[in-house]
């Protein structure tokens, strides 16, 4: 046990790949996790009573462009006035990286309730060379003065911040497809 929290290792259908993020406090009594056991796909998965994560509910899967390959989340959903927003990323063709998001209902988060149409961040033009070039990632953002503030790395070579104030995110997106 470290700092008062006990460990035990990531069992079961939706532990299988990487990619998993806790949602920060549980939803209707249940301890649950975005994740990407497909390799492509993001799903929603619950903790069951033997400590095992489900068979992933699929809640997001490629279709756009710049997310053809495959998608993920960035981070731990952030619960907004709105619902639980959630940062993701995309590959397109040429391992090019990009993020978007979407919106889950704040009861029940297997409904996607809103998308953004296109790209959140995509690498500008002094990001793109680097040791991985054409990417930006990020592993969450955060909630502060109404707006998401989001740390990213660019190309494994540098760091960025953005900020977008959250009506506007959330005003920009539309209901899925």
């Amino acid at each position: 046990m470290i700092c008062g929290i006990s460990h035990s290792p990531m069992r079961g259908p939706a532990a299988v790949n990487k990619g998993m993020a806790l949602f920060p406090r549980s939803v209707g009594g249940r301890s649950l996790a975005l994740c990407r056991s497909d390799g492509e796909t993001i799903g929603l998965t619950t903790l069951d009573g033997h400590n095992r994560w489900q068979r992933p509910v699929p809640l997001y899967v490629p279709r756009r462009g710049w997310e053809l390959i495959q998608v993920g989340n960035c981070g731990s959903p952030i619960e907004t006035g709105f619902g639980w927003l959630v940062l993701m990323h995309g590959v397109g063709p040429m391992r090019d990286y990009a993020m978007g998001a979407f919106l889950l209902d704040s009861d029940e988060p297997h409904r996607v309730i809103a998308e953004l149409p296109g790209a959140l961040l995509a690498s500008a033009d002094g990001e793109r060379d680097g040791y991985v070039p054409n990417v930006v990632y990020s592993c969450g953002g955060l909630l502060h003065d109404d707006a998401v503030w989001l740390a990213y790395g660019a190309s494994d070579t540098r760091i960025g911040f953005a900020r977008v104030p959250v009506a506007s995110l959330i005003g920009a997106m539309r209901p899925p497809r």
